[in-house]
């Protein structure tokens, strides 16, 4: 341990020997164009050569670096490198920051932190302190209560400075979102997009959003993976096993940064450290329904909206048209309600095969010594079917394959590219929504000021409202071609999962009879009832009627004089999402 002076340690103390260091650098918003960690190793070098204090070098460097660490939401023991030194007390014997805001903002954290270097006799250093002055609070005498009372003191002024700068960012954020195409700068812009310099034909001041080409392409691939059907629990599979990284971990990795962090624990629990966030439904449909795909700005989940209601735009080049927003919206709200497709099980037959006595679906079972087997499952619903079905699953697997191929076999597919139309329906509702939640504030405003702000933005819902109710919808246009293909070759080449979405398409159902005692060998084609009732069900017609004339020639029937012949209609096309 050194030895020193007893001179005001405000004033500087001078020192013998040379003390064991800690250099100390935060920043709250990291940018690729900040010089500030650079800046505060050269201030807190020269505080410590003047103080005889040595940081050590190479492998041996003593440094604490947080970057993009709010102080005022981090204390000094809860940011990732200083907390860790602070819980190492015995390998240093003084903690150097540039200012006092690098440290805390504070009384809180200011406490916590003196009663620290109290108990563990330390020395706080700040290279530049009130008038550029370097501040030294020597904690090594006990029984010297100068430090700590100093340190409060400055604590409060910090803690005025924190709540005053932290009132201009957000009256300055407040106008930037006022402002067409602006974007306010350090922020995390949102997904699929990245802050460039405004172009001079939009003022060339400031900071705006431009498509990011990486998500972009993320974007893209996610939107065609979902119109050709594929749900989303299958393309955040995909987009995982192919590395690509998330919303999180791509702004992390624009801004070189580490990826993932820590999850939130159950109540009493701890968190999950995670080296990388992964995609899975809730991120893409959350992404995907997102305004700021047509580069809305956004503020606490709603458009911010000018005097005339029309959202305020962050960019001059959104992503989507309001046609392919609402078009994908509408895809994820039919999922939503159908859940039509299942990777999870390999139930051929799942929302096919029903109960014919009580009308409910019927689900895959597997018993030991049994052969897996569908029964109605009428005791999980809280229901009793008096004649409750059960028949063997790879019977009646085979018999709805062989059904469903023999009627739509032969249908052709064809590949469908669609033009989106314009419904002003979706927005409306959701303006309307909007407006009712902002009426249920009527008359709670205590001032004039928001008052007045209120009426604003009343006003500006209902002219959007009035608006959108004036605008024509236009339909979607969709071009069709063959692809050559027909169902059959479809069910060739899909899985499980793929074959029963066919199924379901095609609105196949299978109706289960109770059966009778037996030693049965295969299936009692008498309990069982196929239909098609879909898209396919003028092509099962044909089909049938065909077999009908068939079978009617083979047992010599003719018909009757005067009589008239039904002509078969040219076989339907399946039409596929393009994709």
């Amino acid at each position: 341990m050194t030895t020193a002076s007893t001179r005001n340690p405000l004033a500087g103390t001078v020192y013998t020997e040379t003390l064991r260091g800690v250099r100390c650098v935060r920043l709250s918003v990291l940018t690729d164009e900040t010089t500030s960690p650079e800046r505060q190793r050269e201030a807190g070098d020269i505080a410590a050569a003047a103080l005889n204090i040595d940081f050590g070098s190479g492998d041996q460097l003593r440094e604490a670096v947080d970057l993009d660490v709010s102080a005022s939401a981090f204390g000094p023991f809860e940011r990732p490198e200083l907390g860790g030194w602070l819980n190492r007390p015995d390998e240093y014997d003084a903690l150097v920051w540039w200012r006092f805001d690098r440290a805390i903002r504070s009384m809180g954290h200011m406490h916590e932190l003196a009663k620290w270097a109290k108990q563990h006799r330390k020395m706080l250093v700040f290279a530049e302190g009130i008038g550029g002055g370097r501040l030294v609070f020597d904690f090594r005498n006990p029984m010297d209560p100068t430090s700590e009372l100093m340190m409060m003191m400055l604590a409060f002024a910090a803690q005025v400075e924190s709540q005053s700068i932290k009132d201009r960012v957000t009256g300055a954020m407040a106008a930037i979102r006022r402002m067409t195409l602006r974007w306010r700068g350090g922020g995390k812009p949102p997904y699929g997009y990245m802050p460039a310099e405004m172009p001079d034909e939009h003022g060339g001041k400031g900071w705006t959003l431009v498509p990011d080409p990486d998500a972009v392409k993320v974007i893209e691939r996610i939107v065609k993976e979902l119109l050709g059907g594929v749900t989303a629990s299958m393309i955040a599979a995909g987009l995982n096993a192919d590395g690509i990284p998330s919303p999180r971990d791509h702004w992390a990795l624009k801004m070189k940064r580490k990826t993932g962090g820590k999850t939130g624990g159950a109540k009493g629990e701890k968190g999950v450290t995670r080296e990388r966030w992964s995609w899975n439904p809730a991120v893409i449909t959350r992404m995907l329904r997102n305004p700021t795909l047509l580069g809305w700005k956004m503020h606490n989940g709603k458009p911010v909206r000018d005097d005339q209601g029309n959202p305020i735009m962050s960019t001059a080049e959104p992503i989507m048209t309001r046609e392919e927003f609402d078009r994908i919206g509408a895809v994820l709200d039919e999922r939503s309600i159908n859940n039509s497709v299942r990777n999870d099980t390999d139930a051929l037959l799942l929302r096919v095969v029903h109960c014919a006595h009580c009308g409910h679906r019927m689900y895959k079972s597997q018993q030991e010594g049994r052969n897996p087997f569908y029964k109605c499952n009428s005791h999980a619903r809280g229901e009793l079917c008096e004649q409750p079905a059960n028949v063997r699953a790879d019977w009646t697997d085979d018999y709805v394959s062989a059904e469903f191929l023999r009627l739509v076999g032969s249908v052709q597919t064809t590949h469908v590219v669609t033009i989106p139309g314009y419904d002003p329906e979706p927005e409306l509702r959701a303006t309307v929504a909007e407006y009712a939640e902002h009426q249920e504030q009527k008359g709670r405003q205590k001032s004039k000021h928001a008052a007045a702000e209120w009426q604003r933005r009343a006003d500006a819902l209902d002219a959007r409202i009035a608006d959108l109710e004036t605008r024509e919808a236009r339909p979607e246009q969709r071009i069709v071609t063959l692809t050559g293909r027909t169902i059959a070759d479809e069910w060739a080449a899909s899985d499980t999962a793929g074959r029963r979405a066919l199924l379901i398409e095609a609105g196949a159902r299978l109706e289960v009879t109770r059966g009778t005692r037996g030693g049965w060998r295969k299936l009692d084609v008498r309990r069982v009832s196929f239909t098609v009732n879909g898209a396919f069900d003028p092509a099962a017609e044909t089909v049938t009627t065909a077999a009908e004339d068939v079978a009617s020639v083979e047992r010599g029937d003719h018909p009757a004089p005067g009589s008239a012949a039904r002509l078969a209609e040219p076989e339907p096309v399946r039409e596929l999402v393009a994709a």
